[in-house]
C-alpha cells in the first residue's frame, strides 16, 4: 500500500486547505489546536503576542492585569509576533482561543485584522472554565472582511477524541 502524502491526507479529511491558528497562555488550547489540526490534516500556526503574557499578566482578579485592561478597552490590540507567510493558501481557517470576560481575547482581532479573509470561511474554536461563546462573533465580525464567512464553532475542553472531532468536521460539510 502506498505511502500517503500531507496533499494526500487533507484530501481525505477535508476537501478544502486548512489552518489551525491558536492563542494559549496555559497549554490548554495549544493541546486541543494540536489535535484538531491533525484530525483535520491543516496546517498548525501558533498566534504568539510580541509581548509574551505572565501569570500576573492572566490575573483575571486584578483590575489592573494587562488582561484586564486590554478587555476592558475594545479597541485594544495586542501585538502579534510573526506572520502566517501564505495566508492566501488556505481556504478554511480555524480559529482558537480561551474565553476571556465571555468573548475572545483582543489578540484574536489583531490575528483578523492582520489579512484579508474574503471568500474564506473562519470556524472558532475556544476552551473555557465555564460559559460559553457569549457573543465572540458578533465581537468579532467586525474585524474581518463582510464576505467571509465566520462560524461559532465548539467550546473544546480538555482532550477531545480524535472521533469527536472528526465527527464535528463532518458536520461542518467542509
Amino acid at each position: 500500500m502506498p505511502v500517503k502524502t500531507e496533499q494526500d491526507r487533507r484530501k481525505t479529511t477535508m476537501d478544502k486547505k486548512a489552518l489551525v491558528a491558536y492563542f494559549s497562555c496555559t497549554g490548554t488550547t495549544k493541546r486541543v489546536a494540536e489535535i484538531l489540526a491533525d484530525v483535520v490534516g491543516a496546517d498548525l500556526y501558533e498566534i504568539k503576542p510580541e509581548v509574551p503574557y505572565t501569570d500576573a499578566d492572566l490575573n483575571w482578579m486584578d483590575k489592573k492585569s494587562r488582561s484586564s485592561v486590554e478587555m476592558k478597552d475594545p479597541s485594544s490590540r495586542p501585538a502579534i509576533a510573526g506572520k502566517v507567510s501564505n495566508m492566501m493558501a488556505y481556504e478554511v481557517i480555524f480559529v482558537g482561543f480561551p474565553i476571556w470576560w465571555y468573548t475572545a481575547p483582543n489578540i484574536i482581532n489583531t490575528f483578523l485584522e492582520s489579512y484579508d479573509f474574503s471568500g474564506k470561511t473562519i470556524i472558532l474554536f475556544a476552551t473555557s472554565g465555564g460559559s460559553g461563546f457569549g457573543k465572540t462573533v458578533e465581537k468579532l465580525k467586525g474585524s474581518v472582511s463582510p464576505d467571509a464567512k465566520i462560524k461559532e464553532g465548539r467550546i473544546l475542553n480538555g482532550k477531545p477524541s480524535r472521533v469527536e472531532l472528526a465527527s464535528w468536521i463532518k458536520d461542518l460539510g467542509l
